[in-house]
């Protein structure tokens, strides 16, 4: 049995040659990638009584794989939107095979014909003006671990960082003794985005890093270490956990460092700032990606709607003319 037909050597070359090497795609995608194969291979194996590394291609079955999609639902009790993610990753394994291996071009074809589930598309969640207010103003700024919260925080709601990004800021990504002081932020896939300070933010973050040298992260733990993004969802979900105690309307609401990123969106959308400009802020590829916070903006609909001068419309009911056949009215749709 040679190589390109064992399913191992060609698992090594997808994650190395194509996610790291052609696509660079971002460590948390790499992460994922790799989880869905830990979980993948061992069932699959598990399925044919075959063991991992002597594991063909062709054993990767569609049978097995709809089975493999059934199992992270029923028994890992995972959502539509995991089981889709886990999908794509098989898609995009199968695709980079029938692409280096014109003899499993059936198998790839067959496999990625196994379709996405259709799933719910779920609102945006982000905070009103108040609300964000009351979430800045939780941490005690006269102790130092309660001044470098408010100042993570009011980073957060004024880059619309991602957490991840705000874990990795160093203090030579800050610019603050400009005119116009800005931040450089490390995307995904290593895309680097500036995003401009407010006033405030830069008289903040000045104080957390004076004296400090330009390669320390600039938001620290109790130990002087890095805080990750597991650490600042911890600190954003404590956080709005307190504010909801004074404020009813966040009662209820999942409010994470993602929440923040969107209340930055619709609150910039709200102030009259262009579309592709909060794209760039955000650091969206897609200008489709961004447009979503003006669909979900409720307000922002209401005002547009309060703006349609309607005056000169007069109806008048008819009484007693017939509607249009069932058939024109189809043919008229």
């Amino acid at each position: 049995m040679n190589d390109k037909q064992l399913v191992g050597p060609w698992v090594r070359r997808f994650l190395l040659e194509y996610v790291v090497a052609e696509r660079n795609l971002s460590g948390n995608t790499q992460a994922s990638y790799r989880d869905t194969l830990t979980l993948l291979l061992p069932f699959a194996s598990a399925s044919v009584g075959h063991a991992i590394d002597r594991m063909t291609v062709e054993d990767l079955t569609p049978s097995i794989v709809r089975q493999f999609l059934d199992h992270l639902e029923r028994d890992r009790h995972c959502n539509g939107v995991t089981r889709n993610q886990r999908l794509a990753m098989i898609h995009s394994l199968a695709r980079f095979i029938g692409t280096h291996s014109p003899v499993h071009l059936a198998w790839c074809t067959e496999l990625r014909s196994i379709p996405f589930k259709k799933t719910a598309k779920t609102s945006i969640g982000y905070l009103e003006k108040h609300e964000i207010d009351a979430l800045l103003n939780q941490p005690d700024q006269r102790t130092v671990l309660g001044a470098r919260d408010h100042f993570l925080l009011l980073f957060l709601y004024n880059s619309g960082a991602r957490a991840d990004e705000a874990a990795k800021l160093t203090i030579g990504d800050l610019q603050l003794g400009r005119s116009s002081p800005s931040v450089r932020i490390l995307g995904k896939g290593n895309k680097i985005r500036m995003c401009p300070l407010w006033p405030a933010t830069t008289v903040l973050l000045s104080r957390l890093v004076i004296g400090r040298a330009a390669k320390e992260a600039v938001f620290l733990s109790r130990t002087n270490q890095p805080l990750t993004r597991f650490g600042i969802h911890r600190l954003v979900t404590h956080y709005a956990r307190l504010a909801a105690k004074s404020v009813p309307s966040m009662i209820g609401k999942h409010i994470s460092p993602h929440t923040i990123r969107h209340t930055t969106a619709v609150h910039l959308l709200r102030a009259g700032v262009d579309i592709n400009t909060i794209r760039a802020w955000l650091g969206h590829v897609s200008l489709d990606t961004t447009h979503v916070y003006a669909e979900v903006d409720m307000e922002m609909k209401a005002k547009a709607l309060a703006s349609v001068d309607i005056s000169g419309l007069h109806h008048r009911p008819q009484r007693g003319s017939a509607l249009p056949s069932l058939m024109a009215f189809l043919k008229g749709l």
